[in-house]
């Protein structure tokens, strides 16, 4: 899991997709952190990405850095917890001037059932569960 995460914090901007009835839908994302040895990410629970993902919580994100792509696919569940929250926004300090750990709109979601799958042209795929 460290892998991953370090692999989306170097590529700065990742890609999540979520399914909205039978349409994919992607947008690029910035947050992903560990906390109590999960991976987090984090949204709004007014966005359409966050109703989505409450249908439906299996997602996909998908990264790319020096040749290399990440696709990461799992099941994302809300943590409600202020902690989880906080610990977010602390480590993110630029997302403080929309969100607040005690509002009702931050949203952060951990991945379950984890598969990432490390790609490049010049080597084999490589997968990691956790």
């Amino acid at each position: 899991m460290k892998e991953v995460w370090e692999f989306l914090k170097k590529a700065g901007t990742y890609y999540l997709a979520t399914v909205e009835g039978d349409q994919p839908r992607v947008r690029p994302f910035g947050t992903a952190e560990i906390f109590e040895d999960k991976l987090y990410i984090q949204t709004g629970k007014v966005k359409e990405c966050s109703k989505q993902i409450q249908a439906n919580p299996k997602v996909e994100i998908c990264a790319f850095k020096d040749g290399v792509w990440l696709r990461l696919a799992g099941t994302l569940v809300r943590d409600d917890r202020i902690e989880a929250k906080q610990d977010m926004l602390d480590k993110n300090p630029g997302l403080k001037s929309r969100y607040s750990a005690d509002d009702d709109n931050t949203e952060v979601l951990y991945f379950k059932d984890a598969t990432a799958t490390f790609s490049s042209f010049t080597g084999e795929p490589r997968v990691t569960k956790f």
